[in-house]
């Protein structure tokens, strides 16, 4: 069996789409995923899965989600090795990491309109995009920031969801322990 790691887009964020994280994981169960566990409220499910259609698989959730929960949710996965090339690859090792976001995509994206994006960000701020993985640098704070999850929707024509780059190495940890 291989572990992936789920993320929800937009869940528990400004009351809308609440969802307990105990909820959630016996939704994951009842789908027949194996030794399950979520990371903080934000909608970060481990799991282990015999398969490795990862289309089918989200189907699958966000289809076990929308009936239990009565709403839609984006789901984003990843394999173990997949997280780690992510962390692998960041390229601001040597900024501030506090302030290092990484926005996973549902899909590499078709084109990448450079220009357009960069009218939007700051002076301060830095993006690189590899593959279905955006690295943001905002050294003011990812709340100041216009580099958005939906403002990469729009743009990229895919669905996104952001995590810190501390979350996103805790997942990697969870993720490696046998």
């Amino acid at each position: 069996m291989k572990t992936f790691i789920s993320m929800l887009r937009g869940i528990n964020v400004g009351g809308n789409k609440k969802i307990s994280m105990a909820e959630l994981k016996k939704v994951y169960e009842d789908l027949g995923l194996k030794y399950v566990q979520t990371f903080i409220q934000s909608g970060n499910v481990l799991f282990k899965f015999q398969g490795l259609d990862t289309d089918k698989l989200r189907d699958k959730i966000e289809k076990g989600i929308s009936f239990k929960f009565g709403f839609d949710v984006k789901v984003l996965i990843r394999t173990t090795e997949e997280l780690q090339n992510t962390i692998k690859k960041m390229p601001f090792k040597k900024e501030d990491t506090e302030r290092v976001y990484i926005t996973f995509l549902s899909d590499k994206p078709a084109a990448v309109p450079e220009e357009e994006i960069n009218k939007y960000k700051n002076d301060s701020e830095k993006y690189f995009i590899s593959g279905k993985e955006i690295y943001i640098l905002c050294p003011t704070g990812y709340g100041k920031t216009k580099l958005s999850n939906n403002f990469f929707e729009k743009k990229l024509k895919v669905s996104a969801t952001t995590r810190n780059w501390n979350s996103v190495n805790k997942l990697f940890a969870i993720a490696s322990k046998p």
